[in-house]
């Protein structure tokens, strides 16, 4: 895996992608819109974002599941930080995957499919 997504990685996607906006990167919309096709070009096994795929479902889960409620219960202000925490790593991984993605879909519209004579 040439990028794998360490929490400060997806910390600075989730900030430059704040700030694309107004710099002219690929829009908040136009990447969640993107979202679907990486999924469907994954399970196809056209881009190779499985193992990324996995880990942020496995971080939505966490978040959604009830068993992260004991935290909350026991740990008051630190449960609810590593809910912050898995939130922004999840929104920083989910911006940065799906900038990749839009970089790999726009060069493969480039390419020509078919065999390559030597």
């Amino acid at each position: 895996m040439s990028r794998t997504l360490k929490r400060s990685a997806a910390f600075t996607a989730l900030f430059r992608a704040l700030a694309a906006g107004a710099r002219g990167g690929p829009s908040l919309g136009a990447r969640l819109a993107a979202l679907p096709r990486m999924i469907r070009a994954t399970a196809r096994g056209e881009y190779d974002g499985g193992l990324r795929l996995a880990m942020m479902t496995a971080a939505t889960a966490y978040v959604l599941s009830p068993v992260d409620v004991v935290p909350e219960l026991f740990l008051t202000i630190f449960g609810l930080v590593d809910d912050a925490v898995m939130v922004t790593w999840l929104a920083g991984s989910v911006l940065a995957e799906t900038e990749r993605f839009l970089e790999w879909e726009a060069g493969r519209s480039s390419v020509i499919p078919g065999q390559m004579i030597p």
